[in-house]
C-alpha cells in the first residue's frame, strides 16, 4: 500500500511538473515582451510630454512607420547574420552605395540635365532604379559573404573593410553630393503614399517580417542558421554546408539594405549620404536588445521588430521635446550598452544551467 501511495504521489508530481505555464505566462518571460511593454510606456510618456500631445497623432504614427522600415530591414538582415554568428558594419555603407547607384539610373532617364520633370517613362525609370539599388545591395552582399566564408576574415573586420570601401565608391560616383531631381512620382507613389493608415513602406517591412519569421519558427533554414551560431563545428559535421548559408545570409542582408536604400530615396526624393553613418548601430541595438544572441544560435524575429521601434520611438520623441541630437546618440548608444549586458547575463545564466 505504501509502495503504491509513493507511486501515486511520484506520478502527480511528475505530472504536474510535466505542465506547461500560460501562455501569457510564458510570453510575459520573453524579452521581446519586455520591450514592447517599454515600448507603450515610452509612447504614453512622450505623449504626456509632448506639445499639445502631438506625438499621438495619425501623422507622427505615420513618420514612426516610415522611419522604422528602413531601420527594420536592416535589423532583420542583421539578426539573420547574428543568428549565424556573424556581423555586418558596413549596412549604412550598403544602403548609401546602393541608393547612389539606383538614384543615378533613374537620373540617366531624364532629357534634361536636372529637371525632375524631364522624364519620359518615369515607371520604367523607378522600376530600374528598384532594380540597380537591390543588385548592389547584393553584390555588397556576396562580397561580405565571400570574404567571410570563403575567405575566412573575420566578419567584423571584412565589414569594416568594405564599409570604408563602399562609403569611398558612393562619395566618388556622386562626386560627393547628394543625387536629386528624381521623378515626383517616386515619393508620391511609393514613399510618402498610404493605404488606408499605413505608408506603403512600412507595409512592405511588414511583410518582410512576416517572410522572415516563419523562415526561423517554421523551415528548415532558419534552424539551420541557428545551428551554425551554436556551433559551426557540429553543423559541419552534420553536414549543413556552413559556406553556402554564411554566403546566403551576407546576400540576405545585402539586398534589405539595397531595398532600405530604395526607399530612402522614395521617402527624401534624392540620397541622403550623410545619414547614415549610425545605421549599423541602429541595427545591432534592435536586434540585440530584442533577444537575438550576439554569440549566435538564437534569432528573435519579434524582438528584433519592437527593438527597432524602440530606436525610433526615442528619436522621435527627444526631437519633440527639443533634446538635442548630441543627446539622441547618447541614448541609443546607452541602449545598445544595456542589450549587450541583457544579452552577457542570459548567456552566463545559460551556461550555469548546463554546467549544473
Amino acid at each position: 500500500m505504501t509502495t503504491t501511495g509513493t507511486s501515486t504521489a511520484s506520478a502527480t508530481v511528475d505530472d504536474r511538473a510535466r505542465r506547461t505555464a500560460p501562455v501569457i505566462v510564458r510570453w510575459v518571460k520573453t524579452r521581446a515582451a519586455w520591450i514592447l511593454l517599454l515600448n507603450i510606456a515610452l509612447v504614453a510618456l512622450f505623449t504626456a510630454l509632448s506639445p499639445q500631445h502631438v506625438f499621438w497623432s495619425v501623422a507622427n504614427g505615420q513618420a514612426l512607420m516610415l522611419g522604422m522600415s528602413q531601420a527594420l530591414m536592416l535589423a532583420l538582415g542583421l539578426a539573420m547574420m547574428l543568428g549565424a554568428g556573424i556581423f555586418d558594419l558596413s549596412l549604412g555603407a550598403n544602403l548609401v552605395l546602393s541608393s547612389v547607384v539606383g538614384a543615378l539610373v533613374m537620373r540617366s532617364f531624364q532629357t534634361t540635365p536636372g529637371d525632375a520633370t524631364s522624364y519620359p517613362d518615369p515607371v520604367l525609370a523607378i522600376t530600374l532604379g528598384l532594380l540597380a539599388c537591390v543588385a548592389t545591395g547584393l553584390v555588397f552582399g556576396l562580397v561580405n559573404g565571400l570574404l567571410i566564408a570563403v575567405g575566412g576574415i573575420n566578419s567584423l573586420i571584412a565589414t569594416l573593410g568594405t564599409l570604408g570601401i563602399g562609403t569611398g565608391i558612393a562619395y566618388l560616383l556622386s562626386g560627393g553630393t547628394d543625387v536629386g531631381s528624381l521623378p515626383p512620382a517616386l515619393q508620391t507613389n511609393i514613399g510618402l503614399k498610404t493605404i488606408g493608415p499605413l505608408p506603403v513602406p512600412a507595409i512592405l517591412a511588414g511583410l518582410i517580417f512576416a517572410a522572415l519569421w516563419f523562415t526561423v519558427r517554421y523551415t528548415r533554414f532558419g534552424m539551420r542558421v541557428q545551428a551554425i551560431g551554436s556551433s559551426r563545428p557540429s553543423a559541419e559535421r552534420a553536414g549543413i554546408r556552413v559556406r553556402s548559408y554564411l554566403i546566403t545570409l551576407a546576400l540576405l542582408g545585402g539586398a534589405l539594405a539595397g531595398l532600405a536604400g530604395f526607399i530612402d530615396l522614395s521617402r527624401f526624393g534624392s540620397t541622403a549620404i550623410a545619414g547614415h553613418a549610425n545605421d549599423a548601430l541602429g541595427a545591432v541595438t534592435a536586434a540585440v536588445i530584442g533577444g537575438t544572441l550576439l554569440e549566435g544560435g538564437y534569432i528573435s524575429i519579434t524582438g528584433t521588430l519592437w527593438g527597432a521601434a524602440l530606436a525610433i520611438i526615442l528619436q522621435s520623441g527627444l526631437v519633440l521635446l527639443g533634446v538635442s541630437s548630441f543627446w539622441q546618440l547618447i541614448v541609443v548608444g546607452a541602449v545598445l550598452l544595456i542589450a549587450v549586458l541583457l544579452d552577457r547575463f542570459a548567456s552566463l545564466r545559460r551556461s550555469r544551467r548546463t554546467t549544473s
